[in-house]
């Protein structure tokens, strides 16, 4: 896991300067002076006893190593049966925002590290003792929500079980292999026409482990995870033409 961890290390200590913001036309939108800010915990670790069903690209930096991620309950009024990172809204016992945090990658906001990692082990009853916070993205806009979102990149260093906490709130916790992220056959782009005009996100579409069963990564994931593993240096070349819907 050396290489791997390191690589993750590098992009944590230079995460400030690894931007979202141009990949139009993914952005619907702007916020406005009212918006609300939220973390998500992108949190890596070795691969578990459920492999990839990938077998090409299976050599290289990063391809033993899975990523948690969770499906939004269909009932909610955000986002709803979307792929997510774990994660959610500051709250005030989060602490003050200029409360810095010393990490491996840097200085970065507490608050944001304790929403990150209190809504990853609220979502999927990891235990948070485990995860190594290695630092922060720039804040990502997220229009259709009207929040401004703080990416926080962790190591696993101690996995523990996850699960569904409540299922009124995700319907799915999971963990996806590298490998089948960066398989070019699991990738395409995602399209949602809004009147005349058809906005694309990166996405994957991943199987989920243990099930014969797939999921659809992308819009505001998909972007982090397409431009975090090129970061990362573990993506392979793949077809951007490739067209399909978005799973609304």
């Amino acid at each position: 896991m050396g290489d791997a961890y390191q690589d993750l290390l590098r992009v944590a200590r230079t995460g400030r300067r690894l931007r979202m913001e141009d990949r139009e036309p993914w952005r619907i939108g702007q916020i406005d002076e009212n918006y609300r800010r939220s973390a998500v915990l992108i949190l890596f670790g070795a691969l578990d006893d459920l492999p990839s069903r990938a077998t090409e690209h299976a050599e290289g930096v990063g391809r033993d190593l899975d990523v948690l991620l969770v499906q939004r309950a269909a009932t909610l009024r955000s986002h709803p049966g979307q792929v997510a990172f774990p994660g959610g809204r500051l709250d005030p016992e989060d602490g003050d925002l200029h409360e810095m945090l010393s990490v491996p990658g840097g200085e970065v906001s507490a608050a944001h590290v304790r929403a990150a990692v209190r809504e990853a082990e609220e979502e999927t009853g990891l235990d948070p003792r485990g995860v190594e916070v290695l630092g922060a993205l720039a804040p990502v806009p997220l229009p259709v929500s009207n929040h401004l979102v703080t990416p926080v990149l962790g190591w696993w260093r101690d996995v523990s079980p996850v699960d569904v906490v409540d299922h009124a709130e995700s319907s799915l916790v999971f963990r996806v292999p590298v490998l089948d992220l960066v398989d070019p056959a699991n990738r395409h782009c995602a399209a949602v026409t809004r009147g005349r005009q058809t906005y694309r996100s990166p996405a994957f579409t991943v199987p989920v482990a243990g099930t014969d069963s797939t999921v659809t990564v992308w819009g505001f994931t998909g972007v982090l995870l397409d431009r975090l593993l090129t970061a990362l240096g573990w993506a392979v070349p793949w077809d951007a033409g490739r067209l399909l819907p978005a799973p609304l």
